[in-house]
């Protein structure tokens, strides 16, 4: 899903009430003097002394200051000013300043279902050749397709995150001889296990669901990993399309595997109640329990990283470390869901290309990832400059060529669901409703064609 708070805000949830919920102006000042930069890697851009291009997008905050950082040094070799303005409100505005004619040259989008439907309504104009060039050297053809709509490419790829991570305590797992799991069901016995090893003291799971308006989102990145793991990457695709409708046995089976989980009182919620505390309990604090030895696993993106409380140790022998939700057969090929951001052009200047080929560039995607916090799925990003073990081996997984990355499903589907009846749904369901009641009632909300 593609509520900026749970996507890109890498602080810690202390600070969450410091976002602003306007428009956040960042204007990136052109460096006049660029006897310190090495202006090579910049030098096919061309030159364009005085011109300026705008950006809107909902990146905002510390990220925002980092995205402007990571091209200063471009704007300096190249006389390209980039304003950029970051906005919670962005994905709610843009079609209508499309519309009206006021949108700015540039777009970052994280959701791919409101990037198509501005393609489809013919406000983008198609990417130039520099940018396609770029996709087709350092992104997949999956990630390549999110930019695609009805054939025509209109936007490159740029951040990226991994969802369905587990986080854990790797000093609690060594003390009770509990082991990472390599296949889905091992995940359910080692959370029978713990559930029998743990007793009252400690739940194998703690959850925060609660996100304001969209308190549910965190479930459904649980149901959209198990349908791409239980049933594979076509019946991923389907199920977003609409091809199967929401009520498809397949999704039903992963809704029940799902709620062996969530559902079970004896499972969750470590530290912090029954069952019906998810909904309540703010997804960012959900996993703290960990740290207290209350629960012993969290199931959250790479993203959550930031969420741990300042002096955490995130590495493989620290405080916490996380592995990815398992697959179905031990040794299969590794599916993972996630999120990222596609950048559309409203306007053809020689100066907006220009910019739009750095941002899909493996120059641009260095430069920003070495300032820490992100990732990218760009193939010429070089892992050792992440900002952290974790971020590291995230990259790796998205360069990996035996990787399935299918994008967050609620993200693709149309609002009405993806960021409506999907949440509310979980909601229902956590609460005690039952799973075909849930599907049922999510696939009635389905937009007619």
């Amino acid at each position: 899903m593609s509520i900026p708070l749970h996507r890109r805000l890498l602080i810690p949830i202390a600070a969450a009430g410091a976002v602003t919920l306007g428009l956040t102006g960042c204007v990136g000042d052109v460096a006049q003097d660029t006897s310190d930069v090495d202006c090579s890697p910049y030098e096919d851009y061309g030159t364009f002394e005085g011109a300026e291009v705008t950006i809107q997008g909902t990146i905002i905050e510390v990220e925002a200051d980092r995205l402007v950082e990571s091209w200063a040094d471009f704007q300096a070799c190249t006389g390209i000013e980039i304003q950029y303005q970051g906005t919670q409100e962005f994905e709610a505005n843009i079609e209508v300043l499309a519309e009206g004619g006021n949108a700015p040259d540039l777009g970052i989008f994280p959701q791919p279902g409101l990037f198509s439907r501005l393609a489809s309504g013919g406000h983008f104009v198609p990417a130039p050749a520099a940018v396609e060039e770029n996709v087709d050297t350092f992104w997949t053809e999956d990630w390549k397709a999110y930019g695609t709509v009805d054939g025509t490419f209109y936007g490159a790829p740029l951040m990226a995150s991994i969802k369905g991570y587990v986080w854990y305590s790797p000093s609690m797992f060594e003390e009770n001889g509990w082991e990472e799991p390599t296949t889905l069901d091992g995940l359910m016995e080692l959370t029978a296990q713990i559930a029998a090893d743990g007793g009252d003291d400690m739940k194998p799971w703690c959850i925060g669901l609660g996100s304001d308006a969209a308190t549910g989102w965190p479930a459904t990145d649980w149901i959209e990993d198990f349908v791409l793991r239980q049933s594979g990457p076509e019946v991923y695709d389907q199920w977003v399309s609409h091809e199967i409708p929401f009520n498809d046995p397949a999704i039903v089976e992963a809704f029940d595997a799902v709620g062996e989980i969530i559902k079970n009182d004896e499972y969750v919620n470590g530290g912090i109640g029954d069952v019906r505390s998810q909904l309540s309990t703010p997804f960012g604090e959900g996993g703290l329990p960990i740290l207290d030895g209350q629960c012993a696993m969290h199931h959250q993106a790479s993203f959550y990283e930031g969420f741990w409380p300042e002096g955490t140790e995130v590495a493989p022998d620290g405080d916490v470390w996380a592995f990815i939700t398992p697959p179905v057969e031990e040794g299969g090929d590794l599916a993972v869901t996630g999120g990222g951001e596609i950048v559309g052009a409203f306007d053809d200047r020689e100066e907006v290309a220009a910019v739009q080929a750095y941002l899909s560039s493996d120059t641009w995607a260095n430069n920003r990832v070495a300032l820490g916090g992100v990732i990218s799925a760009n193939n010429g990003l070089d892992a050792s400059v992440a900002s952290s073990d974790l971020l590291t081996q995230s990259v790796e997984i998205l360069q990996d060529e035996s990787t399935t990355f299918r994008f967050d499903a609620s993200d693709l589907m149309p609002a009405a669901v993806g960021s409506s009846s999907f949440f509310t749904g979980m909601v229902d369901w956590v609460g005690g409703e039952s799973t075909q009641a849930t599907v049922d009632s999510i696939e009635s909300s389905w937009p007619a064609e």
